[in-house]
């Protein structure tokens, strides 16, 4: 499985998600490749799963795979549920 975490510019936001989600699925026990990326730079990438903050929802219109969009970055318990429900959902 592939995760893509998007930022609008640079690589902090990405980053910081990149990090965060690698804690989760260590913590479950769950195997993904994470990588992160800027809005720029992930144009024509695919991945099983795109990661990224509410405010790039448009801007992600037009990528392939399923989406989460973070209301609150810094909230890991947010991103954790986020994520696990949408690995269940892939895997189911």
């Amino acid at each position: 499985m592939e995760i893509i975490t998007v930022c609008g510019m640079g690589f902090g936001t990405s980053l910081m998600l990149k990090m965060t989600v690698d804690d989760i699925l260590s913590e479950e026990g769950i195997k993904a490749e994470v990588n992160a990326w800027d809005l720029g730079s992930v144009k024509g990438r695919t991945a099983d799963l795109i990661i990224a903050s509410e405010d790039l929802k448009s801007s992600l219109v037009g990528m392939e795979g399923r989406k989460i969009f973070i209301k609150i970055l810094t909230d890991t318990e947010e991103i954790r549920s986020k994520l696990l429900q949408e690995l269940g959902n892939i895997n189911s």
